[in-house]
Order: structure tokens, then sequence, then C-alpha cells
């Protein structure tokens, strides 16, 4: 009998044991400095494409979600420390990258875009490979990595921030911001009359975003990747352009600009 009620003890306690599993929260980290994917609402909550995403993911995996704003370039270690399950945040995957954590399936494409200025004479990326010629970046992004690598004859300036930027550029102290083409629209779009947005890929292929999920987490890398593949074929990535991107889908596709989703 002793032995009975001690198998119920232990297999009451697995089955508990799994539901808190099961039950906990997805951490979710992101950087909410980038409307419309990753941004806040009027009352400070996250909101975006992004944040969405990660709701739907939630549901799919019965789990609760909670979204971390981090900085980025504290996202990664934020996943290596385990302070989050994964990141959702427009990240590209690059080889670089999946040295330390794993990626999903893309679920978006990118190209890098130009943000410049009417006084600089910047009209392609090979005219801001010269002397003389001074590069706005967000430290980290692939257009920072890109402009390191390829534009060395250019002066280079770091921010931390995409809007310090983007403020260098209208002020003329840059000839040119390296984002990819939203951001570069977006921020076109603000400031119409003293910037000029060169949407035209300039790179050999187009950037993949991925969910970044810790290296080795072969499980949840399984099940994203499943919820990936689902949402694109039952119209949730569409839905969430049509909520965020309708004026930004119109205008690429008149110019033949091949979209994120």
């Amino acid at each position: 009998m002793l032995k009975l009620i001690s198998a119920l003890l232990v297999t009451l306690f697995l089955t508990m044991t799994n539901l808190v599993a099961i039950d906990k929260p997805l951490v979710v980290g992101m950087e909410l400095q980038y409307p419309p994917f990753e941004m806040s609402d009027k009352q400070g909550k996250p909101s975006g494409v992004s944040v969405d995403l990660a709701y739907a993911l939630g549901k799919y995996l019965n789990r609760e979600v909670v979204i971390e704003n981090i900085a980025w370039d504290g996202l990664i270690p934020s996943l290596k420390t385990k302070k989050v399950d994964l990141i959702i945040s427009s990240m590209t995957i690059t080889k670089q990258r999946a040295k330390t954590i794993d990626f999903s399936v893309p679920y978006a494409q990118s190209n890098l875009a130009i943000l410049t200025n009417p006084s600089s004479g910047v009209k392609s990326v090979t005219d801001l490979n010269k002397k003389g010629k001074t590069i706005a970046v967000k430290k980290g992004t692939t257009g920072h990595i890109y402009a390191r690598k390829y534009l060395k004859n250019a002066d280079l300036l770091v921010f931390d921030k995409e809007n310090a930027a983007v403020l260098e550029v209208i002020q003329k102290k840059a000839d040119g911001f390296l984002y990819d083409q939203l951001t570069i629209y977006k921020n076109w779009n603000k400031h119409q009359k003293t910037t000029i947005a060169l949407l035209e890929p300039f790179q050999d292929s187009p950037e993949h975003w991925g969910m970044a999920i810790k290296k080795g987490n072969t499980e949840l890398k399984t099940k994203v990747d499943a919820f990936i593949k689902q949402a694109k074929s039952d119209g949730t990535f569409s839905e969430l352009s049509k909520k965020y991107l309708t004026e930004a889908r119109a205008t690429f596709d008149k110019l033949g600009i091949q979209f994120f989703f």
C-alpha cells in the first residue's frame, strides 16, 4: 500500500511539474523603438507587428506572453543568459549571430536603403563610398556592418538611436543613413522637405528576419518554425500587413520592390 501511495505521489508531482512548465509565460525580448514593428502605444503598452506576432505565437503555444523592452545591444545577451525565451525584434539572420544563437525559419525579408539629403549629391550607394562623405548608422545593425565592410572610404558615425542618425542627415552633418527600406521610407515620409529616400536594393541578396532562440533549444525552435509556417498560410501575416503597413506596401508595390511579407 505504501509503495502504491508513493508511486501515486510521484506521478502527481511530475504531472504538476509539467503543468507549471506548460503554464510558464513566454518571455519575448524586443526593442520598442522601431515602429510599426516594435513600439509603444499612447498608454505605453507594447504595440506593433512584432508584438501582435508574439501574442499570436503565445496563443499557438498555449502560453501567456510577457514582452520585455530591451535596448538593441542587450537583446542577444539577454537571450544567452535566459532572461528572455526568444527575440522578435526585426532581427536579421546573419552568419555571425548564428554562431552564438539559433534562428527560426525566416518570416520576413528586407533590404538596406539610404536616407540622404538634397545637398549631398548621393544618387546610389557608390556615391557614399568616397573620401569626404559621412555615413550615419545605428550601432550593431546590418547597416553598420555593411558600411564598415563595403564603404571604407567614407567616415562613419555610429549612434545608439535611430533618431540621432536621421537628425544627422537632416542637419546635413551626414550624407546618408543606412537602414532597412521601411525605416528609410518612414523617416522620409516624416521629413520630405529635408530628406530623400533611395529605396532600390543595392545588396546582392535580401536580408531575412528570424526569431532568435537560445542555442540548442531545439524544442522551442521546432514549435516556432511550425508556427511561422502556419502563420504564412493562414493569413496571419497578411492581416498584420493590412493593419500596420498598408500605405508603405502601396509605395513598395508602385516602385516594384518586393515587400516584407
